[in-house]
């Protein structure tokens, strides 16, 4: 047997350890503009909602800059303090989840598509419940935003 056949067979053994997310766990919107346009327009509602925007990391970009090839793909990172502060008071351990993430591509028939998890999906294996208000305000917020950068602002 492989000497790295049974450690890696034990780590995946490991209870507790959260599961990739699944195609279910995941809302998909098609956006009417390209990835920078919609990328810009969420980016915008963010700032309108009154929410902060962390981050936005462009995963084709960096693609490029290491001569590899990937469709345009942006990522946003952005949150709410007084969204994401009580459900880290819940379980400290939603850090690992929050800020909420956005991600902006395009598909191989070069559609442009919004993407993110399901706020309950995501931090489901902390023992959050699925009817804590906070959930529901992020549930509302990512439709609201991301339907706002799927109409290109």
């Amino acid at each position: 047997m492989c000497r790295l056949a049974l450690p890696l067979a034990a780590f995946l053994a490991l209870p507790g350890l959260p599961a990739a997310a699944s195609e279910d766990d995941i809302v998909r919107i098609m956006s009417a503009v390209g990835v920078s346009e919609t990328a810009d327009a969420l980016e915008a509602a963010i700032g309108k909602a009154g929410a902060t925007v962390f981050a936005r990391i462009d995963h084709g970009g960096g693609a490029a800059s290491v001569g590899m090839e990937l469709g345009d793909s942006e990522l946003v990172i952005f949150g709410n303090p007084k969204l994401g502060t009580p459900a880290m008071q819940d379980a400290p351990l939603a850090g690992l989840f929050l800020p909420l993430k956005v991600l902006v591509y395009t598909d191989e028939e070069g559609s442009t598509w919004i993407a993110y998890e399901k706020p309950e999906e995501t931090l489901d294996d902390l023992g959050i419940s699925d009817d804590a208000p906070y959930l529901a305000q992020m549930r509302g917020a990512l439709q609201n935003l991301t339907m706002a950068a799927a109409a290109g602002g």
